[in-house]
């Protein structure tokens, strides 16, 4: 022990104290830093949790109303089984809003560091707004017009949902405290949680009031008359709902001021940020001005996104965040797909036969909702409860670890859970692995990348790491069907725990950034009198 002592102290001494040192915080970002939990904060959680609100319910409503657009536009008289969307169309509609989310990540994350945050946050919330309206609408009443508007305009809305990813929790980050500053970020995105509710009880009152206003018979009864014409009505209604929350908060985001770290750090004007803050804050802020022209002038902290020096500060971190995020969407995304097993093993689903349109769009949604509040809800708020106690590495390594237990736990003995007696243990295995998910990385995944980077690449890089992470959608939504017809959903189901696995391992890559400022995780708190700069890593332990 005192060896090692010895060796750290040494190591310590060897540095050259002209190389690297300590640079004076600007006052502004020291108020942020060191600022009690203020109403403003919350009014900022609110703001843009309203955009991930939005997002999830945008992103999943969907799923309620896919059988729905079967039975209305494919059903084939005479045929004794309800309409279903064909397997190519049923892949368009559930994914192409993933494909334009990816785009997005990219295209806004980019613009958020060039532009600033402020005025990219209206044009995301825009899109949202008009493309959920949209995607209500059709050219035309045959199946092809209708399936070709909808998935034209749901790409459009993912690329709207896209760009909220990287500037809403960049905007969180910049403007919260160090004390609090994760659990502001993974409120903004608890907002989910409530999304995917909001998303199975708007399904669930206009289900109902259609049903009742337009009573209908089993499709076993009579198939044709088991989907009325005014159901038509009921899935456009479910859909454009999604603009409403967004179109509601576009004024606030608008009142918004630029976060004092892009002004000052990237701008480069101390006037304005102070001002900004000053009445944010409600404090009296000196602008700092000639502090700013003088740290622009200082090299080594210049450094663009594809150069060496970020490679050596934070490649490793990039590579962390995105193999993580790719790693934990891949088995999230797959994870949905077990639902419908879910749903019928326990009852809450009869057969399709059994039911008309309305009714099953109803029982779906009721299905949905109860998960989410059971499972999906309580994970992501334990996170913000103990996000800056325990610190987000060990949330997310922890996550990672009962995912992979729980995965295995239901691969292994496949069979066990199939049979009748034994469906509610798998319903609580599932349960735990979706609040794992919750509790656990998919929470982190978003908060981190938020942190760590530079503040003119933090939305860049937050957006490539999103962008990683909806690849990994891409790959779980789709490769998993294909997958479970070739292999069998067991050896899937053991793949999928070995990639919580690997997500566990790839963690180590990835910083503890609880208690420290956005400057000291990012290195522009150094200045550096040598034309390079000693790589800071921080280790997690």
């Amino acid at each position: 022990m005192y060896a090692l002592y010895a060796d750290l102290l040494i190591d310590i001494c060897s540095i050259n104290p002209g190389k690297i040192m300590a640079r004076e915080q600007l006052q502004v970002l020291n108020a942020l830093d060191v600022a009690k939990t203020q109403w403003y904060h919350f009014t900022a959680i609110v703001i843009a949790g309203m955009g991930f609100f939005t997002d999830a319910y945008d992103l999943f409503c969907i799923s309620l109303v896919t059988k729905l657009l079967g039975r209305i536009y494919y059903y084939q008289p005479g045929s004794d089984t309800p309409g279903a969307l064909p397997s190519n169309v049923s892949s368009a509609v559930n994914g192409v809003a993933f494909c334009g989310t990816l785009s997005g990540q990219l295209f806004f994350g980019w613009l958020g560091d060039k532009m600033g945050r402020k005025r990219v946050y209206g044009m995301t919330l825009m899109i949202m707004v008009i493309c959920s309206i949209a995607s209500g609408l059709s050219f035309g009443k045959n199946p092809t017009a209708v399936m070709s508007t909808l998935c034209f305009f749901r790409f459009w809305l993912g690329f709207g949902i896209g760009g909220d990813y990287p500037l809403s929790a960049t905007i969180m980050s910049e403007y919260a405290n160090k004390k609090t500053r994760g659990a502001f970020i993974a409120a903004v995105f608890a907002m989910q949680g409530f999304g995917i509710l909001a998303g199975g009880m708007v399904a669930i009152i206009i289900s109902a009031t259609f049903k009742a206003q337009f009573p209908a018979p089993a499709f076993e009864v009579d198939p044709a008359g088991s989907t009325v014409p005014q159901a038509d009505y009921a899935w456009r209604i479910i859909v454009m709902f999604g603009a409403i929350p967004a179109a509601l908060t576009y004024y606030w985001r608008m009142k918004m001021p630029e976060t004092a770290r892009y002004t000052a750090l990237v701008a480069k004007n101390a006037k304005q940020a102070a001002s900004d803050m000053a009445k944010v804050l409600e404090v009296e802020l000196e602008s700092e001005q000639e502090k700013i022209e003088k740290m622009s002038q200082e090299k080594g902290n210049d450094f663009g996104l594809f150069s060496t020096q970020f490679a050596r500060r934070h490649g490793l971190h990039l590579l962390g965040t995105t193999t993580t995020w790719f790693l934990l969407d891949i088995a999230f995304y797959s994870q949905n797909l077990f639902q419908k097993d879910i749903f019928t093993a326990i009852g809450w689903i009869p057969k399709p036969k059994t039911m008309n349109a309305l009714e099953e769009v109803f029982k779906i949604a009721r299905a949905q909702t109860l998960i989410a509040l059971c499972s999906t809800v309580p994970g992501y708020w334990f996170t913000v409860a103990f996000i800056d106690k325990i610190g987000r590495f060990a949330i997310q390594l922890m996550g990672f670890f009962f995912m992979t237990v729980f995965m295995f736990a239901l691969a292994i003995p496949y069979h066990h859970w199939t049979l009748p007696d034994h469906r509610i243990g798998f319903v609580v295995m599932y349960s735990l692995t979706f609040f794992f998910a919750n509790f656990g990385p998919n929470a982190t995944t978003f908060v981190v990348p938020a942190e760590i980077f530079p503040a003119r690449l933090r939305s860049t890089c937050h957006g490539i790491s999103a962008a990683s992470g909806k690849a990994g959608a891409i790959v779980g939504a789709f490769g998993f069907l294909y997958a479970a017809d070739g292999i069998g959903v067991r050896k899937t189901l053991i793949v999928l725990g070995v990639i919580n696995f690997l997500g566990m391992i790839f963690t180590f890559l990835v910083p503890e950034s609880k208690g420290k400022s956005l400057e000291e995780m990012s290195g522009e708190g150094e200045q550096e009198n040598g034309s390079t700069a000693e790589s800071r890593q921080t280790v997690s332990v």
